[in-house]
């Protein structure tokens, strides 16, 4: 049973799984009383002004993805748009930067429970980005919990006590400035259904956050700071500034007030940088790289052709000229819009009981913001608080000064630059890390938890996507590792069955019993082995999340 993904799917819900808050809109699930802090009538029926005022557009804009991808897998090429260019050839700027986001530095990121957002606060850098997407398991106690969690934050009423140790956990008296990143356009919020469908996540993320929340973070010299991910086109970004208006609009804000920042993590929106801030100019907090969605998202995109296969996932490198050249992009055109232009993750994180080991890692994310901050970066991200030191290191030592927006580089990227597919081998090593990495990060994603670190590396959603879709594409298109072998769904399936006899004997027997890596395993094969490419794993993971519900309320209630 799924719920909610269609209206006639309510009559099968038990009476006491679904409440009805306004006319036309309910929930569905089990809602704990402590939600009801967040789960207001007034902000649910917020969320649902926003959904049946935009979510058509949402979903037009939805069928028009599905259109290109038919477009490019008959083998159509992107580029920079024609219709566009005088946006792109004329000169203007966004809105002035506000003061307490002139120096982002250092970003720290990260899901969105009570610990990490005290922790994440504190750790000393400037901005924390809390995260309901790539980070955050979809549960709807992830969700609404985490919006619990950062409503006391903003109030900064927010504690915790290790159930373990009883260490206290509370804000210091200097804290990261408050970014929010909301679920992307293509995901559903199937708890929260508006007129016989569910209501956008993005919209239920972004509305319950502003809605609870925008106010006091103007009252407090702040402001409304969000994170916009998984953009394809300006018109999807026209769409946000749609919801920004209105929702300012509804509450009596300002209009501008909003800030948002949007990930370039498609290869799609990479041809429209210029016209993405264009959309969002009064609202407009700069471009990211999102680095591992967009190599998630070259492989997706152009997945029928045998030319587009790429190597190894440990070859492809912000050195690849394909990353290279869309990262130098990204600075050029945010600069000379007047805004920041900001680095992507390091996954690294500390390695305790080697000393050798961690020195080497630590290298790395100092050599990676070494980079960044030559190519212009105004700032970067952090996937652990301990690396927020050796960031801000590098920063200081090359930009004393809080940004170089002033610094605008002239270069020239063309079209085959940002489709330089990458040159390199295909390995046994790299498959079999595909698969030990998909089938661990797919197992933790099940049981609530969307940020784990695997082999010293902080994985979410974006790096499992790489492994799946990388795999995917290899036995598509027959491709051979460096000792001739050809990858097949034999060859993939006899090096599955070896990683998960070896993930097996390494959590033990107990769990094992469990059962969720098994489970996670079948998922995955489905992902793998199947005639088309799914857009997003989360989708069909989403499913499971939602049955898992539905089994535990109803264990409860019969035990």
């Amino acid at each position: 049973m799924v719920l909610a993904s269609t209206g006639t799917e309510r009559q099968s819900l038990p009476d006491d799984l679904v409440t009805d808050v306004l006319p036309g809109v309910a929930l569905a699930g089990a809602i704990e009383p402590s939600w009801e802090a967040v789960l207001t009538t007034e902000a649910i029926g917020f969320v649902a002004r926003l959904a049946r005022r935009l979510d058509d557009r949402r979903l037009e804009l939805l069928s028009r993805r599905d259109e290109i991808k038919s477009r490019l897998d008959l083998g159509w090429k992107p580029g920079f748009l024609d219709e566009t260019r005088a946006i792109r050839e004329s000169e203007w700027s966004v809105a002035p930067i506000p003061a307490d986001i002139r120096d982002r530095r250092v970003e720290i990121t990260g899901p969105v429970d009570r610990k990490m957002i005290i922790n994440a606060l504190n750790s000393g850098a400037n901005v924390f980005m809390a995260d309901f997407e790539d980070a955050n398991a979809p549960t709807l106690a992830n969700v609404v919990e985490g919006q619990l969690n950062l409503r006391d934050a903003v109030r900064r009423e927010i504690e915790f006590v290790a159930p373990e140790s009883g260490k206290r956990y509370s804000l210091a008296n200097e804290t990261a400035v408050l970014f929010v990143r909301p679920r992307g356009w293509h995901l559903d919020e199937r708890h929260l259904i508006v007129d016989g469908r569910p209501v956008s996540a993005s919209l239920f993320d972004f509305g319950l956050f502003f809605f609870h929340n925008a106010k006091e973070l103007i009252a407090r010299g702040t402001g409304p700071y969000f994170y916009l991910p998984k953009i394809e086109s300006h018109l999807e970004a026209r769409l946000w500034n749609e919801v920004f208006v209105a929702a300012q609009d509804e509450l009596g804000i300002p209009s501008g007030t909003i800030r948002a920042t949007v990930l370039i993590e498609t290869i799609l929106a990479a041809f429209e940088m210029d016209e993405i801030l264009w959309e969002l100019r009064e609202h407009s907090a700069g471009l990211n790289c999102g680095r591992w969605d967009y190599i998630f998202s070259f492989i997706k995109k152009f997945r029928a052709r045998p030319d587009a296969v790429m190597p190894d996932r440990a070859l492809v490198t912000m050195t690849s000229r394909f990353l290279d050249s869309y990262s130098k992009l990204l600075v050029a055109t945010c600069h000379r819009r007047g805004i920041h232009a900001m680095g992507g993750m390091a996954a690294q994180i500390p390695i305790k009981g080697n000393e050798e080991a961690n020195l080497a890692a630590m290298e790395k994310v100092r050599a990676d913001k070494l980079r960044e901050v030559t190519n212009g970066h105004d700032g970067t991200w952090v996937a652990h608080p301990a690396l927020v030191p050796v960031a801000r290191s590098v920063f200081d030592d090359r930009m004393p000064q809080p940004n170089q927006i002033d610094r605008v580089p002239v270069v020239t990227i063309t079209a085959d630059d940002l489709l330089a597919v990458p040159d390199g081998p295909i390995t046994e090593r790299g498959v079999r890390q595909n698969v030990n990495v998909g089938i661990l990060y797919l197992e933790a994603w099940l049981r609530g938890n969307g940020c784990v670190p695997l082999y010293d590396l902080m994985e979410d959603a974006a790096t499992a996507e790489i492994s799946r879709t990388q795999l995917w594409q290899w036995i598509r298109h027959g491709a051979r590792l460096d000792d001739g072998r050809v990858v097949t769904p034999e060859l993939y399936l006899r090096i599955r069955d070896e990683e998960v006899r070896a993930i097996r004997e390494r959590i033990g027997e107990l769990e094992w019993r469990k059962g969720s890596v098994a489970r996670a395993a079948e998922l995955f094969d489905e992902l793998t082995l199947a005639p088309d490419l799914a857009d997003f794993l989360t989708h069909p993971a989403y499913d499971e999340i939602l049955a898992d519900e539905f089994f535990n309320y109803f264990e409860r209630r019969i035990g």
